[in-house]
């Protein structure tokens, strides 16, 4: 069973810039004060600072020891591994919780900086990698790499708007950056995650506009960008399958976020249905083509469609596969990659008919309900929420996810690639939400191993440490380990949370 900690390269690097570093759009969507207090990942918790190779001049010197004059006759410039000067606090910390895997991701524009191939490599990034992947085998800990962690290049978003893109220009520089990877890092690394939560860069950045790029597009660009995610997904996969699989004998999926949906009032037909479009539009979304069809589940076709013609809109939003793409997407994933935090209650509602046009909010037909939330909260005493306000502390919800993926799609190998809950800036070490947060949710995991046969293989806690949490900047806190963000070393401090994810 693969235990493990995780974290992503913008939350943890810092060096924004450092050693010919290229600009990501979070760099840019930060910069433009788009983020609480505008707060920035610029130096976060300083970890591209604890593995990276350093440049050293040497100068070679005689003195004729008659006077003070020294001649310098020469000099030596190299660049050296010198990791083994540096603090590796990161490995330390896995090694202290007894994990055997760490999934962190690796940074686009740190390794071509402008996201084309054509372009150039920057070796300073590439090293920095293949340092940390270094350090972590050394110490018996197998590395879980995700190509993508939402920090696309920015150059890729100015010149072709990024995941909107259509032409396949945006797949042909994933491809090529992740033929890279795989050959740089494969002989080392075997457990690949192509994207974390497509969702959310589709509907967060180019939906509603909360997360980089901040482009506002509800109705279109939110299926757009995911179209193109789920191309380039079934491209670096082929990749790898076809070229590095056979040799370096590793395995490669995606990681998909989901909530577990339940209706309001589990008698009602139209409350059932609405949970279950719930569940097709958000994980089915992107589960459909991968790991069922290799096209969008039918309800998202004939909703949006439906919608569409409400608005008198002809033209497709919600792009179509050929199909020879689907065939592409089909079953190109080895493992279900699942982030899951909370559940929700849902209720039946078309309120697009209020709107000035479609959302993939409302092409839903269905709603939160918050009256059931409040209802629960003093009844059942089950929706506990904390810093986060969108994340409810509902155990069983997770159980109830890990078996409706397992009947929808065929029994795959599940790995849980992110599971946490945040507190507030000011929290200290004795986080005992967290620790009961996880025995809470590890033991409805566990149950869904031995009493409902659902074929999970590791659990991975979100996070490693406290770190830059997106637009919310430093104001909530996820981490195992404390960090102190006004101490030039970046402190790591083990929480009482660190020790109980040990014992387990």
């Amino acid at each position: 069973f693969a235990w493990s900690s995780a974290t992503s390269a913008y939350q943890i690097e810092g060096g924004w810039n450092a050693d010919g570093k290229g600009e990501s759009i979070w760099d840019n969507f930060t910069h433009a004060g788009r983020s609480h207090n505008n707060e920035t990942g610029d130096d976060a918790c300083l970890s591209y600072y604890k593995y990276k190779a350093v440049s050293f001049r040497f100068e070679y010197w005689y003195s004729d020891f008659k006077s003070t004059t020294i001649y310098i006759i020469g000099q030596i410039i190299f660049t050296h591994d010198i990791s083994f000067l540096n603090k590796k606090d990161d490995v330390q910390l896995l090694r202290n919780l007894s994990v055997g895997y760490y999934r962190f991701s690796l940074s686009w524009p740190r390794i071509i900086p402008t996201g084309e191939i054509n372009d150039g490599i920057n070796q300073p990034g590439v090293d920095y990698y293949n340092n940390l992947i270094d350090e972590l085998l050394a110490n018996n800990i197998q590395p879980m790499v995700t190509l993508y962690h939402w920090d696309l290049p920015q150059a890729l978003q100015d010149k072709y708007e990024g995941w909107l893109d259509q032409s396949g220009i945006i797949v042909k520089a994933f491809a090529d950056y992740t033929d890279f990877c795989f050959k740089t890092y494969g002989d080392r690394v075997k457990f690949w995650i192509t994207f974390n939560e497509p969702f959310i860069t589709a509907q967060l950045g180019y939906g509603v506009a909360a997360f980089a790029p901040g482009h506002y597009s509800p109705g279109e660009g939110v299926y757009y960008a995911a179209h193109s995610i789920i191309k380039s997904h079934a491209q670096a996969y082929h990749i790898y399958n076809n070229t590095y699989r056979e040799s370096q004998k590793g395995q490669i999926g995606i990681t998909l976020n989901s909530n577990w949906a339940d209706p309001m009032t589990r008698t009602d037909l139209e409350h059932v249905e609405a949970s279950q479009r719930n569940l097709a539009f958000a994980t089915g979304w992107f589960a459909d083509p991968i790991f069922g069809t290799g096209d969008y589940p039918d309800i998202m076709r004939y909703n949006v469609q439906n919608i569409s013609e409400f608005f008198n809109i002809t033209h497709d939003r919600l792009p179509k596969f050929t199909e020879a793409e689907k065939l592409l997407n089909k079953g190109t994933s080895d493992f279900f990659g699942l982030n899951h935090y909370t559940s929700h209650l849902v209720v039946p509602c078309s309120y697009y008919q209020n709107l000035d046009g479609p959302t993939y909010d409302s092409d839903q037909v269905w709603l939160i309900s918050l009256m059931g939330i409040s209802n629960n909260l003093s009844q059942f005493n089950q929706f506990l929420t904390f810093s986060s306000t969108w994340l409810y502390q509902v155990p069983w919800g997770i159980r109830k996810l890990l078996i409706w993926i397992k009947r929808t799609y065929g029994d795959p190998v599940i790995y849980i690639t992110e599971n946490g809950i945040s507190e507030h800036f000011s929290d200290g070490l004795d986080d005992d939400i967290r620790v009961n947060y996880y025995k809470n949710y590890i033991n409805e995991v566990l149950k869904a191993i031995k009493e409902d046969d659902v074929n999970v293989k590791g659990y991975t806690a979100w996070s490693l440490m406290d770190n830059f949490e997106w637009a919310e900047g430093y104001s909530e806190r996820f981490g195992l380990h404390w960090v102190n963000f006004t101490d030039p070393e970046r402190t790591r401090i083990p929480k009482k949370s660190a020790s109980y994810y040990r014992s387990l």
